[in-house]
């Protein structure tokens, strides 16, 4: 295969995973619907920690003791962003989370701009202002518009932030192999612990939950993670950042196709949170301006979602 068919390969395989993150959002929204939300996130990740070890089986042997401590920490943050973007599901639109969970995108140079007191880029500012306004559109242009799902979602969209922030430092450090598998074990665990605590115990009864499952823990966890590894050392970070952007485009594409319809202002501001997603990640890394590095540049580090976000 040559080097330029291999290219277009793997840029193919990418875009089919973000397409995979963007039907899981359907999938899940109806799956927390008919079983509990921890019992399912719990298996979820019980299910991608195990097809991640046979996908890629040196993750074990590669286990240190100080990747763990950094894989349960970004694993903490990862767990937080499931949980609120599971839970947000059960009361807002399938496309309203996919495009509100895709705000992490801008939160995350903002965040580390505060964090770090440097100055932000151009393109970031800007990519933030144009995805607050399509949030603010997206959401109805009011209050009336906006629910209790869609503040819980952009919780998550937060904690996937803080999530970046540990990759993008502590995690630079170790391999993203055995790290990827930690934080997928901590949040297996995290929520297998809490659904033993306060969910009935009993295995999900209807077909539609084990695919959803079957989907999201194979496919959009741990087929997912492997395929962005493995692009990463092939693609630079911004085309990778570009290619699995057009995530919340899939998910209002499936959402729409399940029946949901967003009107046109909440077309309008999808749009605009997609271009403030481009502006502060790929154009933002590209330039010089400000001195600010994106949280996904360098090293090849799994970004959820972005990086399985759903």
């Amino acid at each position: 295969m040559t080097t330029a068919l291999r290219r277009y390969g793997i840029q193919l395989a990418l875009i089919g995973v973000a397409a995979v993150w963007g039907a899981t959002f359907v999938v899940v929204k109806d799956a927390v619907s008919r079983y509990p939300l921890y019992a399912f996130l719990g298996l979820r990740f019980a299910i991608a920690v195990v097809a991640f070890v046979l996908i890629v089986p040196s993750s074990v042997r590669m286990l240190r003791r100080p990747v763990l401590g950094v894989g349960v920490l970004a694993g903490a943050f990862l767990t937080a962003g499931y949980i609120f973007q599971t839970w947000g599901l059960q009361d807002t639109s399938a496309s309203k989370a996919a495009f509100i969970t895709g705000m992490f995108v801008v939160i995350t140079p903002a965040l580390q701009a505060l964090i770090l007191r440097l100055p932000p880029r151009a393109f970031t500012v800007a990519g933030v202002a144009l995805a607050v306004v399509g949030l603010w559109l997206l959401s109805g242009g009011d209050d009336a518009g906006w629910n209790v799902g869609d503040t819980r979602v952009l919780l998550c969209a937060f904690a996937y932030s803080g999530h970046l922030i540990v990759l993008g430092s502590l995690g630079r450090a170790h391999d993203v192999r055995p790290l990827t598998l930690v934080q997928l074990a901590t949040v297996a665990v995290a929520c297998g612990v809490v659904s033993l605590a306060i969910e009935p115990m009993a295995l999900p009864r209807e077909a539609s939950v084990w695919w959803a499952l079957a989907i999201t823990g194979v496919l959009g966890s741990a087929a997912a993670f492997a395929i962005q590894t493995y692009a990463q050392r092939s693609l630079s970070p911004s085309k990778t950042a570009l290619i699995l952007i057009s995530e919340p485009a899939f998910g209002g594409l499936f959402g729409w196709w399940a029946g949901e319809r967003l009107g046109v202002g909440g077309l309008v501001g999808s749009a605009l949170i997609l271009g403030g997603m481009v502006l502060a990640e790929v154009m933002g890394s590209r330039t010089g301006d400000g001195g600010f590095e994106p949280a996904i540049e360098g090293p090849p580090v799994p970004t959820g979602r972005s990086v399985d976000r759903t």
